[in-house]
């Protein structure tokens, strides 16, 4: 099955970017034809300056390589590297219905909060469509808030079909697991929006600081505490084991325990799961040749594909003999 998803390099990836969707496109590679593409082009709907932009895309290739994305087994490149996709975008753009687009969300919510919303951001859904459909993807995972995006893509390309007779594969979303909601130091869900994030390739002193300054209730010890409502619990069960999570789980419905254990237990397993992730993006950045043969590769095979779908849209509307 052709998988295909794309991440956007607006920033360094944090425990909620692993968990809730890196995580999953690495066990998706194994049994399946999987395309990952570095987002660079809708990154600049919001990173408005050249140098930050190409340290977070460069950032972005290291650390998805690092993190276990494997080039022998999935494709890895830069949504720029292939620029067919930007052709495609305006074919499916002159069959995009106005009211379609005015429907997303993502501009309803930024008109609705007064922020600036530009035609990049009213268009966004459609380039996403043709990043989907310039690889005949079959499954986009994605998190609940982006399943609109994928019923936009499916509606255009049903409806170029319909117009020029059978041309894309129509793909299918594949919802993401409920750890797309990793809280973040403050409980809310973690998000660079919000400044409560613990990063996968932080310093390790400095991680455990900030893990020791998560917020916590004001209940006394001796009270047991509910572990499935307590983001800190959440935090410790995404790198325990087993055996690890019901030990702590029986210790929160007992009581008679402070948080700060709680937090250095986190901080050990965490750093005990990220240490060898460290350790494998330093030998990345030692040789970047390593990276940039990665990201080559994966752009001709991605162009190679592209290339084929993009000759049979031309030849379905009449743009080629």
């Amino acid at each position: 099955m052709r998988v295909l998803s794309g991440i956007q390099p607006t920033g360094r990836f944090h425990w909620g970017n692993y968990f809730g969707a890196i995580k999953q496109y690495i066990e998706l590679q194994v049994d399946n034809d999987g395309f990952y593409f570095i987002a660079d082009l809708h990154a600049l709907t919001t990173v408005r300056a050249a140098a930050p932009l190409r340290e977070y895309v460069r950032d972005a290739a290291i650390d998805l390589l690092a993190l276990g994305l494997d080039p022998a087994r999935a494709t890895l490149f830069l949504q720029s590297d292939v620029p067919e996709v930007s052709e495609l975008y305006w074919i499916l753009m002159t069959g995009a219905p106005l009211g379609l687009l005015e429907r997303c969300v993502a501009f309803k919510d930024k008109e609705a909060r007064g922020i600036k919303a530009d035609a990049g951001l009213f268009t966004y859904p459609v380039l996403m469509a043709a990043d989907i459909l310039m690889y005949d993807s079959q499954c986009v995972p994605v998190g609940e808030d982006q399943n609109q995006h994928i019923e936009v893509c499916r509606d255009l390309a049903r409806s170029f079909n319909a117009l020029y007779g059978e041309t894309f594969v129509i793909p299918s979303a594949r919802i993401l697991k409920e750890t797309a909601k990793v809280p973040g130091t403050d409980g809310q869900k973690m998000s660079k929006s919000y400044s409560n994030t613990l990063g996968m390739f932080e310093d390790a002193k400095e991680l455990r600081k900030k893990i020791m300054r998560i917020s916590t209730d004001s209940r006394p010890m001796e009270e047991a505490k509910d572990p499935d409502s307590d983001h800190l619990y959440q935090l410790y069960s995404l790198f325990a084991t087993d055996e690890q999570r019901e030990e702590v789980r029986a210790l929160y419905l007992r009581g008679g325990f402070g948080y700060g254990e709680i937090k250095k237990r986190l901080a050990d397993v965490a750093d005990g799961f990220l240490q060898p992730l460290r350790e494998r993006r330093a030998a990345l950045v030692a040789d970047p040749s390593v990276v940039d043969a990665a990201l080559h590769a994966g752009a001709k095979r991605a162009r190679e594909v592209a290339a084929g779908v993009l000759r049979r849209v031309q030849r379905a509307c009449g743009l080629k003999p």
